[in-house]
């Protein structure tokens, strides 16, 4: 059973940053892959960005080049840092953990709200 418990969003103006945080407990860290969603109101659940254990990241096209996910394989912590904030970027994020071996499965922090003001 894995656990993961998202903070730091809030509200902040156009041009800000934020930094969320996924602390992941009951679970072997090296085993998932973690990333971040987020969901917009009337708009499906997508992908914001991943990361291996290795270190190898994506991002939706939307966020590259502002935000930056990272992740501490000693504290069982990923990192989103968001920078250059967009009213666009309002959302519910979602902190994800995706199961790499049998049998394959995805877990879910509770979520955290970011909200940009212009």
């Amino acid at each position: 059973q894995v656990q993961l418990v998202e903070s730091g969003g809030g509200l902040v103006q156009d041009g800000g940053s934020l930094r969320l945080s996924c602390a992941a407990s009951g679970t072997i860290f090296r085993l998932y892959r973690p990333g971040w969603y987020r969901q917009a109101p009337g708009k499906q659940r997508e992908l914001v960005a991943t990361i291996t254990k290795a270190g190898d990241t994506t991002y939706a096209d939307s966020v590259k080049g502002r935000f930056a996910i990272s992740r501490d394989n000693v504290t069982n912590t990923v990192y989103l840092q968001m920078n250059s904030l967009k009213s666009e970027d309002t959302a519910v994020y979602y902190c994800n953990a995706h199961q790499i071996i049998l049998p394959y499965r995805d877990y879910w922090g509770q979520g955290t709200q970011v909200t940009v003001s212009s």
